[in-house]
């Protein structure tokens, strides 16, 4: 298990720099923070492996069936006219045919059974004429038709999974199949959240005047639990220095990262920066995006700590494409790069050079079966209904201008982006 270094997140204060340049910069400085710990098969879902995972045997195990028919060896087929052979036998999945089968014969067989030995094709039920003992065959079969062969899945010795890959489902099954009972997998990163600011409250409760409701805790709540965070909600801590700097000391002590929202902005001086200064470090990376281009990173004593813009969308899309990956590392993930995919864009935009734009927008089919996208009415960093009111985010290039119908647009799905 790797400790972050004082000057993991450290930034040389320059001007504006671009998303992938700071991702690569700073994943390339970062390791996994948590333990590993074996679990068996059924509790490993969600998680990351710690080491790889190689296959026990061949998968399948043994050439074998791949429908209801008749197995039988390729040189005895007549190949322009049909061939009759004399059924020997039967075989099921785990009720191999274990004799000989001399030349001329067949072998009933059904789907997932062990070739009989020296035979090498199947030949489906339903092509297939049965009279007394014997089958008649059609012509035209291919040698090797519907017959799976051993290891061509996955060979025994190779690897079949990667440290750090994300155990779903279908993760689960092959390595069901390799023979692993258990697996050696990373313990959930522990986060701490906390929303900071007096005029912040609970949902639900009653609003002062200048009051606003805790938008971004439950969101960011469900974001790391996605990413399988296991999370600590250290609810709404007021503007006091004292108390603000014992929260954050003690939430670093139990956990591997620290996240706040809000407060944290260039040349703010304000009790968050103060009290992480005071604690660790604490480097402003201003990044050539909109929303959110401040973004905070930082360490408390051990622990990682990631500022995110107070405006909600800003703040969730800047935990999807910049803070989802880094905190991925420190967990012990290899994320996937994200895979967007190019749709049309049916409106008018003017947009700036210089800095990546995330625009929200929904998806509808075109007249060629294309995709056009349709811009969410409201596209600023505070409107949490661009979020809920859209299928997904189109990314605009650094370089990118202005937007008129009929452009080509990379275009990411809201379930990609962890929403």
């Amino acid at each position: 298990m790797a400790r972050l270094s004082d000057d993991c997140f450290a930034h040389d204060g320059g001007g504006l720099q671009s998303l992938d340049a700071a991702l690569a910069d700073l994943l390339s400085r970062l390791e996994p923070v948590v333990d590993s710990e074996s679990l068996p098969l059924g509790a490993c879902l969600g998680r990351a492996l710690a080491e790889p995972v190689l296959a026990r045997l061949d998968v399948p195990p043994a050439n074998n069936a791949a429908m209801d028919g008749y197995a039988v060896r390729y040189a005895d087929l007549s190949q322009g006219a049909p061939t009759r052979l004399t059924l020997l036998g039967r075989a099921a999945a785990g009720r191999p045919y274990t004799g000989p089968v001399p030349a001329g014969h067949a072998v009933r067989i059904f789907t997932g059974a062990p070739m009989p030995a020296g035979l090498d094709t199947v030949l489906m039920q339903e092509d297939c004429r049965l009279e007394g003992g014997q089958v008649w065959l059609p012509a035209g079969i291919a040698k090797g038709a519907n017959c799976r062969l051993a290891g061509e899945d996955i060979a025994a010795g190779r690897q079949a999974l990667a440290i750090g890959r994300r155990l779903g489902p279908a993760e689960l099954a092959l390595v069901a199949a390799c023979g692993h009972g258990s697996l050696r997998v990373y313990k959930p990163l522990r986060v701490a959240l906390l929303s900071t600011g007096d005029e912040v409250h609970e949902a639900g409760a009653s609003l002062p005047l200048g009051g606003i409701y805790d938008a971004n805790r439950p969101m960011l709540a469900g974001l790391l639990r996605r990413l399988g965070c296991a999370v600590t909600d250290l609810g709404i801590q007021p503007d006091r220095p004292e108390a603000l700097r014992s929260t954050l000391a003690e939430a670093a002590s139990g956990h591997d990262a620290v996240i706040s929202s809000g407060g944290v902005s260039a040349g703010e001086e304000d009790h968050v920066k103060a009290a992480i200064t005071a604690l660790g470090s604490l480097h402003l990376w201003r990044l050539a995006i909109k929303p959110g281009r401040p973004v905070a990173l930082g360490r408390i004593a051990s622990a990682a700590y990631f500022g995110l813009p107070g405006n909600p969308a800003a703040a969730a899309l800047t935990f999807a494409f910049f803070a989802r990956p880094l905190l991925a590392r420190l967990a012990g993930y290899a994320l996937p790069l994200l895979q967007g995919f190019a749709v049309q864009a049916d409106f008018h935009f003017e947009k700036k050079p210089g800095r990546r734009e995330w625009l929200r927008a929904s998806l509808y089919p075109g007249p060629d079966g294309g995709w056009l996208a349709r811009k969410y009415p409201l596209d600023g960093a505070a409107v949490i209904g661009s979020l809920t009111g859209s299928d997904g985010v189109l990314d605009l290039a650094q370089d990118q201008t202005g937007i008129r119908p009929g452009d080509r647009l990379l275009f990411y799905p809201r379930e990609m982006l962890g929403f």
